[in-house]
């Protein structure tokens, strides 16, 4: 985790008196605070690292052997690459490296994603209208062109930044800004296909933010494999100019849905049982999506949201149009611009932050929020224990190839139905500004499940045969019984 670093001293001191000396520093020339931590989720503690730039509104990925490399910035990070390597065993030494001058464009507001290839491609960002990769060869050191972003940005509201991205299933990706989407081959630098215009014609992008997932992915043996993207939330067009005017508009109601791979796509248009901007999506281990965070009102933006949204909605993308959304019980603290969310591995979802002002400010309407709270979804009632699968083999961190078989080994303590038993791997994703970046669900293709002993079973997995369906890295394997997932374990497809 980690916070800009230029709005003054965080709470928590960087250890052996290490300090950061910026003279360019908004805030203090001197610091000898932390400005990102390593979180335990067990232990429920922190670390304190050092990050010397500012990391203000950036964007990142990780890397096929789990490194996290994050981009960009502002002011002085702007055009900086940070990376963080997992320590190895017991150490606890491992920090932030910073590669100044690292990305040729500035990129404030820029979305990531991971190729095929294992690369990382850097798309956008304010008055950014091209993309770049990391790392870098001599054929690709250079920014390309993308008129796609220029012509989504509107007057002086942009709705085009931290657009949505997803690697399709040819390879190629599928890029939404403001209110519409291309398919993008990003090595030819070519626009493949153009996608009609979302219904309603309103923003869905910063700062009129909605959010936007890859549904996960299925049947991936067919020699068709269907791709869907679910776009939610976000404001009327002119929200933003409004806001700053004092009159909060309200928020959409709506999603799009659209079969990015029909030959003939069109969107389809559903109501949310709540309005929602500034919302989170995240792809739940049994394929449904937690829609959580935000504000009914206003927009993005330094004190531009009213009406916080505190219920979270379950959404069921395989259930028929009219049953697919749930209202969960509600928080209490209303988690608006710049809050956060992630799936853990043990199938709650971390949520944090919330930020709407130009410094820390703790008195004030929706003041800076420091605390962590964890949603934990119906599956992981005590009355679900029974139902409740647990991975036996194989071990965490297992390195599986492409199109490899693995005998999954489970145990369920209750009565099973074994035609409704399924394994999904995801993977980890970088959650910023409302969009988690290479976010990514899979269904894997099993065999008929066997009871092998006394409440334990198997099930023999077959993992994708390409990188174009998963590039090559690490994701949280699951197995789930009637909806309900087991804890995860880490599996490395390569």
């Amino acid at each position: 985790m980690y916070d800009r670093t230029d709005f003054g001293a965080s709470n928590m001191s960087l250890p052996n008196g290490k300090c950061r000396n910026n003279p360019n520093d908004l805030a203090l020339k001197v610091d000898c605070t932390a400005h990102s931590v390593e979180y335990d989720v067990s232990t429920n503690s922190v670390r304190p690292l050092m990050v010397q730039t500012d990391v203000w509104c950036s964007s990142g990925s990780t890397t096929s052997d789990g490194t996290l490399v994050q981009t960009g910035g502002f002011n002085d990070g702007e055009n900086v690459i940070r990376v963080f390597k997992p320590c190895n065993g017991n150490s606890t030494t491992c920090d932030w490296k910073e590669i100044g001058g690292a990305l040729i464009q500035s990129r404030w507001y820029a979305t990531n994603h991971v190729l095929p290839d294992g690369r990382q491609i850097i798309i956008g960002g304010r008055d950014a209208f091209d993309y770049e990769f990391y790392p870098k060869t001599t054929s690709t050191n250079n920014v390309f062109s993308l008129p796609f972003l220029q012509q989504t940005s509107d007057p002086r509201e942009e709705n085009n930044l931290y657009p949505f991205v997803f690697l399709n299933v040819d390879g190629n990706l599928f890029i939404f800004a403001n209110n519409r989407a291309i398919l993008f081959d990003y090595a030819k630098n070519t626009v493949v296909k153009t996608y009609p215009q979302i219904p309603g014609g309103d923003p869905r992008n910063y700062p009129n933010t909605g959010s936007a997932v890859l549904l996960p992915l299925k049947n991936l043996r067919a020699q068709s494999i269907q791709a869907e993207v679910l776009v939610c939330g976000g404001t009327k067009r002119g929200s933003y100019l409004s806001a700053e005017r004092g009159n909060f508009l309200g928020a959409l109601n709506t999603c799009g849905r659209i079969i990015i791979t029909d030959p003939n796509p069109q969107w389809t248009v559903e109501t949310m049982p709540l309005a929602r901007t500034m919302g989170d999506m995240v792809i739940l281990p049994n394929g449904n999506i937690l829609i959580i965070n935000g504000a009914a009102a206003g927009t993005a933006g330094w004190e531009l949201g009213r009406s916080p949204v505190l219920s979270p909605v379950i959404y069921r993308p395989d259930n028929s149009s009219d049953s697919r959304f749930e209202v969960h019980n509600p928080n209490t603290i209303p988690r608006m611009y710049h809050s956060t969310s992630i799936l853990l591995r043990d199938g709650r979802v971390l949520v944090g932050g919330s930020n709407p002002h130009a410094r820390y400010n703790f008195t004030i309407l929706f003041p800076t929020e420091l605390s962590l709270q964890a949603f934990s979804p119906s599956y992981l009632d005590s009355e679900s224990a029974n139902s409740r699968p647990q991975i036996i083999s194989p071990a965490s961190r297992r390195k599986v190839k492409y199109g490899g078989r693995v005998n999954m080994r489970f145990t369920v303590f209750g009565s099973i139905n074994k035609n409704l038993v399924k394994v999904t791997m995801v993977a980890p994703g970088f959650n910023t500004h409302s969009f988690t970046m290479n976010q990514r669900m899979l269904v894997l293709s099993s065999g008929n499940v066997t009871r092998v002993g006394r409440s334990t079973y198997k099930v023999n997995s077959v993992f994708p045969n390409s990188s174009n369906l998963a590039p090559a890295g690490y994701y949280m394997l699951f197995v789930v019984h009637q909806d309900i997932p087991s804890e995860g374990i880490w599996i490395r497809i390569q």
